[in-house]
């Protein structure tokens, strides 16, 4: 019993010097005003909130997350096709696949992926 309290108190004790060591050497000793600020996004917090926002940059950000949700939606579709009727399989991935296309035509079609205006 005594030798497995002793166990554990070197261990507790291993445990507290390695993480203040590592406490001590991560400090950094140059303070950067860019780093310490809030955000990181290319945005001056210090300066005036009611400069215009880009729709543009917006309307990439949502084309980005639609298709980046819909990479999450088809992977499992690869892996259920062993498990299912060929037939339901492919008629719902053609749907979903369908669907994607008809939405990217859309935003083709609205002018969302022009880079250049």
């Amino acid at each position: 019993m005594l030798l497995i309290f002793m166990m554990g108190l070197l261990i507790i004790i291993i445990s507290a010097v390695v993480m203040m060591l590592a406490s001590i050497l991560s400090k950094k000793s140059i303070i950067d005003r860019e780093k310490s600020s809030p955000f990181e996004c290319g945005f001056d917090p210090k300066s005036s909130s009611r400069l215009p926002f880009s729709l543009q940059f917006f309307l990439i950000a949502i084309i980005f997350l639609i298709f980046d949700v819909e990479i999450a939606l088809i992977l499992p579709i690869i892996v259920i096709m062993n498990f299912s009727n060929m037939m339901v399989w492919m008629t719902t991935s053609m749907i979903f696949i369908i669907i994607l296309l008809i939405g990217l035509y859309h935003e083709w079609n609205q002018g969302a992926l022009n880079w250049s205006t």
